[in-house]
């Protein structure tokens, strides 16, 4: 009998799934994540380079203790969560000193509490990263988002957000009512700017009558 086939949220689940010129309206279902807060310019910040240092030892170690349960899966991508106090911040001013983030990685259905609890004990072990004190595993609850792929760099992002808020949102009478979202489906360590691919996630609510 051959082995079942790893879990794999980007081809398996399908609020992974987005097209570059579309914008996709669906309901996200709520899910857990390794989750580390932080602010400031993610290029910059010793705080967002320390959040991906606790963030990606843990993911690796939640999949060999859930592997070692019977249930294997592909580390999902990394995500995150943004805001500030002003939308231009992200869409035309694109300062990003004045940004507040959550760095996280999802954490699979198949993978019980107690075993997360294991992982982040597996390398609490070792060599300590500076930020897994404030690694936390929480729930997030988007519900009806809109989102679409965004391919090329980071800083291109811009006038699509722009289109999302200033036209998409309020031709379809929705207000957007939660964090920016991005899941980070190419890695920028080893792929070219031009082919980065980034969904761009932003939990909506139809507007209220004034």
């Amino acid at each position: 009998m051959s082995a079942p086939e790893r879990l794999d949220v980007r081809r398996d689940l399908d609020h992974y799934r987005a097209r570059r010129g579309e914008f996709r309206d669906l309901v996200v279902p709520a899910q857990r994540y390794l989750m580390v807060d932080g602010a400031g310019d993610p290029n910059t910040a010793p705080a967002y380079a320390e959040a991906l240092a606790a963030l990606y030892p843990v993911a690796y170690a939640v999949k060999f203790v859930s592997r070692a349960a019977g249930h294997d899966h592909v580390v999902p991508p990394l995500e995150a969560l943004w805001w500030a106090p002003d939308l231009a911040m992200f869409t035309t001013a694109r300062d990003k000193s004045a940004w507040c983030w959550t760095a996280m990685i999802l954490v699979p259905d198949h993978v019980p509490d107690a075993l997360v609890e294991t992982a982040v004990a597996a390398v609490a072990a070792k060599p300590r990263p500076t930020a897994l004190d404030r690694l936390r595993l929480d729930r997030l609850d988007e519900g009806r988002c809109v989102q679409t792929l965004h391919v090329g760099p980071y800083d291109d992002e811009g006038p699509v957000l722009a289109r999302l808020h200033d036209e998409v949102l309020p031709a379809a009478g929705l207000q957007p009512t939660g964090r920016h979202h991005e899941i980070y489906l190419g890695d920028p360590r080893r792929t070219a700017p031009e082919r980065l691919r980034t969904v761009l996630r932003q939990p909506v609510a139809y507007l209220r009558p004034s």
